[in-house]
């Protein structure tokens, strides 16, 4: 990855296709997830339609992955060149107390580093360890290139993270996931209940923090990092319906990119007591 962020963007962007093309063709139990979660969430739209944006998916989520060679090991310049922040930028400045709401686009790595280097706040996010030490390191020190970031593990509790979000440290959160029934709650996500954890309202009322959403969208020159307006009277008092807001204002952005969200992932996979699996 040292030696790839050496090359042009555009050769890597080339090398990112190639193997997307081949993670289409070769890793057929993710692609099967792709295009069940694009079938549960575009009933409406053909399946040729479907099959594109599942292979886009691929090439998305390949291009992302390559991109973090010169993410985390290219010049700054480089970086500056690339990470392009638009939209309410003010809102991440200051010291008020401030949720990101980073849902999970697949240049979520490139808008969490464009923020840490450009914005020059302290911030801290939830960490999930990968099964390879390798990896996990790498994606760690990643992540902390510029130094204003901790990470926490998600067995750590949330007292630290707390702390350190009314002490004026941003909060990137990417609460959008499924993990598992033990803390969730169902919410619908394009019409289908789905298992979601609340803790984007949570941690607002704890904090007494401001969301602010952040989106990512992978362009030709690099990424454009969107810093979207602080939502207003949130969160408010029913965590139910604090958290479907959240995935009816991620369906809007989805909509206007939907092959660069991370459909590898089940995100129907935890059911409502009775109904049938859908993987």
């Amino acid at each position: 990855m040292r030696w790839i962020a050496r090359l042009p963007l555009g050769w890597v962007r080339a090398l990112g296709t190639l193997v997307g093309w081949v993670l289409y063709v070769l890793a057929v139990p993710r692609r099967r997830v792709v295009m069940r979660n694009l079938a549960l969430c575009f009933p409406q739209h053909p399946l040729a339609q479907r099959r594109r944006w599942a292979l886009e998916c691929f090439v998305y989520f390949a291009q992302a992955w390559f991109d973090r060679s010169w993410l985390w090991n290219g010049p700054v310049d480089v970086l500056r060149g690339r990470l392009r922040i638009v939209g309410a930028v003010q809102e991440l400045q200051g010291q008020e107390p401030t949720v990101i709401f980073a849902p999970h686009f697949f240049g979520l790595d490139a808008a969490g580093t464009a923020i840490n280097h450009q914005i020059g706040r302290p911030m801290v996010s939830i960490y999930t360890p990968q099964r390879s030490e390798a990896v996990d390191q790498w994606l760690h020190d990643g992540r902390r290139r510029f130094g204003n970031l901790q990470l926490f593990y998600r067995d750590q509790g949330v007292k630290a993270l707390i702390a350190a979000l009314r002490e004026g440290a941003l909060l990137y959160l990417l609460s959008d996931m499924n993990f598992g029934p033990e803390e969730s709650i169902f919410v619908p996500f394009y019409g289908v209940p789905a298992a979601t954890v609340p803790s984007l309202p949570r941690f607002a009322r704890l904090g007494r923090a401001k969301v602010v959403p952040v989106t990512a969208r992978i362009t030709p020159q690099g990424y454009d990092i969107e810093v979207h307006p602080a939502w207003r009277d949130y969160p408010g008092s029913d965590v139910e319906a604090d958290t479907a807001y959240m995935n009816r204002w991620l369906e809007g952005v989805i909509n206007t990119m939907p092959s660069q969200y991370y459909w590898v992932h089940k995100r129907f996979k935890t059911r409502p007591a009775g109904e049938p699996p859908v993987y």
